[in-house]
């Protein structure tokens, strides 16, 4: 444990040296949320009967956009990419470390570290815009939950991007992965529309999917959309998916290294 505790602290120090990016990004989260909040009052305009009210939408994609590189799946992991099409990953099978306990503590702080730079000045440019467009602070006990339901978010989000990884000693290359995945991870996560804004019938099948583990369920607690039992509810399904996806990812890792053939020399 204590190997993999100081792998996640060099990655997050390592990650945590592009400022400069970072300042790029929350530029474009903030310029990209205001136009989704724009979109969406315009529908709230038009009348009609919502499963969330424009308060909580607009804390929804505020929250969205402060945290919306720990919730991308597909992107963010280009060195355990490399060294499965490289063969460098012999390298890895050397070191007295499992190795999906290795790519996974990876891939949680690559996604946690450029989230520390972006999230806070999201936030406080969010908290500073004007009634009826800024963010809200909920309550505290809504804090804590949603604060646990993003642990267990990365670590869902963590566990779904490890098996994309593990694909790639099949296809070599993951750039169809990648499509179809960014598309179905995207929609299905509530990345695009908000999944209350759907079919009630559509969210039962939707909400009881991973995908809805890794933002929806977060976003949802902190926008005071998802409360009481069926906060809990989803946080358990939350808890069922890391465990579930964690077992699926080691097994088939274990289950690959055994054919794995490095070409070259």
């Amino acid at each position: 444990m204590k190997s993999y505790f100081s792998l996640f602290r060099i990655r997050m120090i390592n990650g945590l040296q592009y400022r400069a990016v970072a300042l790029g990004s929350v530029l474009t989260r903030f310029c990209w949320g205001i136009m989704e909040i724009l979109a969406f009052f315009a529908i709230h305009q038009s009348g009609g009967d919502f499963s969330m009210t424009f308060s909580q939408t607009v804390s929804y994609i505020w929250m969205q956009q402060a945290f919306i590189l720990m919730y991308n799946v597909i992107d963010g992991d280009q060195e355990i990419e490399a060294s499965i099409q490289d063969g460098s990953v012999a390298y890895e099978l050397t070191r007295p470390m499992n190795l999906y306990g290795n790519w996974f503590t990876r891939c949680l702080a690559n996604r946690l570290s450029p989230t520390a730079l972006n999230c806070l000045p999201v936030l406080a440019l969010a908290l500073l815009m004007p009634v009826p467009y800024g963010l809200k602070f909920p309550k505290a006990m809504t804090v804590v939950l949603f604060l646990a339901s993003t642990v267990l978010a990365l670590g869902v989000v963590g566990a779904i991007a490890m098996l994309m990884h593990i694909t790639m000693f099949y296809t070599t290359s993951q750039r169809g992965t990648k499509i179809i995945g960014r598309a179905v991870t995207g929609f299905f996560a509530g990345g695009v529309i908000p999944l209350p804004y759907f079919p009630e019938t559509f969210q039962k099948v939707v909400n009881l999917l991973p995908f809805a583990a890794t933002q929806s369920t977060p976003l949802l607690i902190y926008s005071g959309a998802l409360t009481g039992i069926d906060a809990v509810w989803a946080m358990g399904l939350q808890i069922f998916w890391l465990i579930a996806l964690t077992a699926l990812g080691y097994y088939a890792t274990k289950r690959t290294l055994k054919r794995v053939v490095v070409q070259g020399g």
